[in-house]
C-alpha cells in the first residue's frame, strides 16, 4: 500500500512537468513502482482489490490531462473493472452477470458517446463490444442452468436489443439480440421438440423432412431472391 504513494507523487509531477523533458520519465517510474505494489499483492486478494481501485484512482486523475487521455484512460478502466472482479471473486460471487455488467455498461456508454461525436463510427465498432460482453456470459449460463428465470429476463433484454436495432437501424444490436433470442428460444423449445419426436412414429419425421426439402426446392429462387434482399437491408444499415 505504501508503494502507491511513489506513482501518486509521480502523477502529481508528472503534470507540474508538463511539456518538460523530465516529465515522461518521471510517470514512466511511478509506474514501474505501481507494477510492483500489484505483484506484491497478488497473494492477498482484499489488498489486491484495494490496491486494484486505488491505482485505477490514479490512472483515471492522469486521464484528466488530454496527452494521456488515450493511455490513461482504458488503464484506469481496466483497473478499476479488475478491482471489481478480484472483490467479487472474494465475495465468492458466481454470477456471471455480475462480472459482465461492469464490462458491458462502460462499454455501452463510451460506444453511445463515439457515436455521438461521431456519426461515422459503425455499430459493431461502438455497440458489439459491450452488447457481446453484456450477452454471451449470460447466453453460456443459459445452456447449463434448468431454471427459467435467466432465459427469461436474457429473453426479454435480447428482444429489447433487437427491436432497438430494427427501429434505429443498427446492424449489430439487431444481429447480436436476434442472434441470442433465437438461441435462448431453441435451448426453451428442445426439450417439448424432443418429446414431441419421441411420440411421433419413426417414418414420420424423415418424411417431413422429405417434404420441407421439396417445398424449399420448388420455391429456391424465390428464397434466394429474399435472403439477398434481407442481406442488402441489413447491409445499409448502420
Amino acid at each position: 500500500m505504501a508503494l502507491l504513494v511513489v506513482p501518486g507523487v509521480t502523477a502529481g509531477l508528472g503534470a507540474r512537468l508538463r511539456g518538460g523533458a523530465a516529465g515522461a520519465p518521471v510517470e514512466v517510474a511511478g509506474a514501474a513502482v505501481g507494477a510492483v505494489a500489484l505483484v506484491l499483492s497478488v497473494g492477498r486478494p482484499g489488498v489486491l482489490a484495494l490496491v486494484l481501485g486505488l491505482s485505477g484512482v490514479i490512472a483515471a486523475a492522469t486521464a484528466v490531462r488530454p496527452e494521456r487521455l488515450r493511455v490513461a484512460g482504458p488503464l484506469a478502466a481496466v483497473l478499476f473493472v479488475a478491482a471489481a472482479w478480484v472483490r467479487l471473486a472474494l465475495w465468492e460471487v458466481a454470477v456471471p452477470e455480475a462480472y459482465a455488467l461492469p464490462v458491458a455498461v462502460p462499454a455501452l456508454a463510451v460506444g453511445a458517446l463515439r457515436r455521438r461525436r461521431d456519426a461515422g463510427v459503425g455499430s459493431w465498432a461502438a455497440y458489439g463490444p459491450g452488447l457481446g460482453a453484456g450477452l454471451v456470459p449470460s447466453l453460456c449460463a443459459v445452456w447449463g442452468d434448468a431454471g427459467w428465470v435467466r432465459p427469461l429476463l436474457l429473453g426479454a433484454v435480447a428482444l429489447a436489443v433487437t427491436l432497438v436495432g430494427a427501429r434505429r437501424r443498427l446492424q449489430a444490436p439487431l444481429v447480436l439480440g436476434g442472434g441470442v433470442l433465437l438461441l435462448v428460444a431453441l435451448h426453451e423449445l428442445a426439450p417439448y421438440v424432443a418429446q414431441v419426436v419421441g411420440v411421433l412414429p419413426r417414418w414420420l419425421p424423415p418424411a417431413l423432412a422429405g417434404l420441407l426439402l421439396l417445398v424449399v426446392g420448388a420455391t429456391y429462387e424465390r428464397r434466394l431472391r429474399e435472403l439477398r434482399r434481407l442481406r442488402e437491408v441489413v447491409g445499409r444499415m448502420g
